[in-house]
């Protein structure tokens, strides 16, 4: 808890979630202490998901905009999912169009559930999704389990092939 008292030993490294008073180590946030050799740092036990390239992230679409969709990803922006980022229906290579533009809704619309791969994260925080491969693209069954950022590890291999009850 904040103001919880964390060591008094001395040489430590002071992290994240952590102040210095009158040589005592405290907590700064609620969350769960990590000490990697001399440093100790706290975790907060709620917080924003921050990407990283290559995440794949599961988002709802909140907004259709111009050429591009909005998504919620439980980040501090919202991400962004252009057009040309998507593979259009029947996997036809081709220049996207005007025609495309007004038919968005078609591809996805709001509150779809979308997955998808984090090509780039900008300065700002803002984060810009693709989903041209046949593994990303709309979720159509299930159930869509909403857990803290810091309980999910990055691995290389995301997906999992559930057997059917």
């Amino acid at each position: 808890c904040p103001g919880d008292e964390i060591s008094v030993e001395t040489g430590y490294l002071r992290g994240h979630g952590t102040y210095v008073h009158q040589d005592k180590l405290y907590a700064s946030v609620a969350g769960v202490v990590e000490r990697v050799n001399k440093l100790i740092t706290v975790h907060p036990v709620k917080s924003r998901y921050i990407g990283e390239t290559g995440d794949v992230v599961v988002g709802r679409i909140s907004q259709v905009a111009s050429k591009r969709w909005k998504l919620e990803v439980n980040a501090r922006q919202e991400a962004s999912l252009l057009l040309s980022a998507v593979d259009l229906p029947g996997g036809v290579q081709r220049r996207r169009t005007a025609e495309d533009e007004l038919n968005m809704r078609d591809i996805f619309a709001e509150d779809d559930l979308i997955a998808a791969e984090i090509q780039s994260i900008y300065q700002d925080g803002s984060i810009m999704l693709h989903a041209r491969s046949k593994k990303y693209g709309k979720l159509h069954r299930g159930q869509l389990v909403v857990v803290q950022p810091r309980l999910v590890r990055r691995m290389n291999h995301h997906f999992h092939t559930l057997s059917e009850c």
